[in-house]
């Protein structure tokens, strides 16, 4: 793997049956370029936290993926309402999911954890009203 990749994927708003096709999508490319188990893992469960977000709050958006030989960079865009505190929104169980889908079984709170958890950085920038981009990085 000498070469930068560039991948980019849209994420439909309020569509549960699609959420989850970009973190697959990546998975099984990485999976194939040899990247190992343990960075998978990790690119797979951050971008997938992302995009179950993007579903629920930010009406969709667009996740930019960009592959080097040292990092894999997830760049996860949204015109969605924007988050109002960022602190509170990164505590384990907070959440302003919906009750209908929470039902779903989605919502627990636990996506930007998780998402901060499985990445080697990550960076909030969100403003109420107008969007959020998190950018996210997996060191291989």
């Amino acid at each position: 793997m000498s070469d930068t990749i560039k991948l980019k994927y849209t994420v439909s708003p309020d569509d549960f049956t699609r959420a989850g096709e970009a973190s697959s999508d990546i998975k099984s490319k990485l999976k194939r370029m040899g990247v190992s188990p343990e960075v998978v893992r990790k690119v797979a469960i951050a971008m997938y936290e992302g995009e179950i977000n993007m579903v629920i709050h930010a009406n969709g958006g667009e996740i930019d993926v960009e592959i080097t030989p040292d990092e894999i960079t997830m760049t996860l865009k949204d015109k969605g309402p924007g988050i109002k505190d960022i602190e509170q929104a990164m505590q384990a169980g907070w959440s302003t999911a919906p009750d209908n889908v929470r039902n779903l079984g989605f919502g627990a709170g636990m996506g930007l954890p998780n998402m901060k958890k499985y990445s080697d950085e990550m960076e909030i920038q969100s403003v109420v009203g107008k969007g959020t981009t998190v950018t996210m990085k997996v060191k291989m």
